[in-house]
């Protein structure tokens, strides 16, 4: 019977520890430091535009007119930045017939290449006014801006739908 009394008294003693260490004396607020302006990094904010236009769902006949326009990149503070080098991706949707279910189908067809400049080349606007359908997606990804001298920056991806 001591025993148990023993046992349950020292299993009391440890829960209790805990509790007891944190009842010491009263711990003072860290003293706040002074935010200095000076010492602040900026961070550059790039705004990606094609022709005037942001990532968005367009209809063909805007998108058509847009094919000949260039990328534009602008900071924050409005300042235009030349575009070094961009990469394009058409995703194309073929429609088809499926043979097992005998139910129309949609599948994508991805082509595109990387450009120097902020323009496609005429070859691929020529070919695209073309082929361009709804429900087609274009890509601007990895598009590279000289930002001062020899800095090169990634400015942000654009997506276009056709409608």
């Amino acid at each position: 019977m001591r025993k148990c009394y023993l046992i349950s008294g020292i299993l009391l003693l440890f829960t209790s520890l805990p509790a007891l260490a944190q009842t010491g004396k009263p711990k003072t607020p860290a003293a706040k430091k002074p935010a200095a302006a000076s010492t602040k990094a900026t961070t550059l904010r790039f705004r990606s535009t094609w022709g005037i236009f942001l990532s968005d769902s367009l209809p063909r006949p805007e998108v058509i007119k847009l094919l000949d326009s260039p990328l534009v990149v602008r900071d924050e503070k409005n300042n235009k930045y030349p575009v070094v080098s961009f990469d394009f991706t058409y995703e194309r949707r073929e429609p088809y017939l499926n043979d097992t279910t005998g139910k129309p189908g949609f599948y994508s067809e991805m082509v595109g290449d990387s450009f120097k400049g902020d323009k496609l080349p005429s070859l691929w606007v020529e070919r695209i006014k073309e082929m361009l359908e709804r429900n087609e997606v274009f890509y601007f990804d990895n598009i590279i801006i000289n930002y001062t001298g020899d800095k090169l920056y990634r400015a942000p991806k654009l997506k276009f739908n056709v409608r």
